[in-house]
């Protein structure tokens, strides 16, 4: 199997629903980086995806499934992709 096809089929089980801006599901979360009320860094199968805004709450997170539900005002989000090393401090002066 090609690379390619490989990382298809990864993100193929990747998926990100957002309700009015308030309610976010993500699945296929392989691990939390870091979190707070204004950022929330995630690795996922379809790479590590930052999410900004305020209030910003993990609510729930099974890890059976890799899903990740978080509330608050969602302002952004933004995916790197992994081959592309950097800090954490390097992300958040994006």
């Amino acid at each position: 199997m090609e690379r390619t096809d490989l990382k298809q089929q990864q993100w193929s089980s990747h998926a990100v629903s957002l309700v009015g801006r308030r309610k976010l599901v993500v699945s296929s979360v392989d691990d939390i980086e870091s979190f707070d009320e204004q950022l929330i860094v995630l690795h996922t199968s379809a790479g590590v995806l930052i999410i900004r805004g305020s209030a910003l709450k993990i609510e729930k997170l099974s890890t059976d499934g890799g899903e990740l539900s978080v509330s608050g005002k969602v302002d952004a989000m933004d995916y790197e992709d992994e081959s592309v090393k950097s800090g954490l401090f390097a992300r958040l002066f994006k």
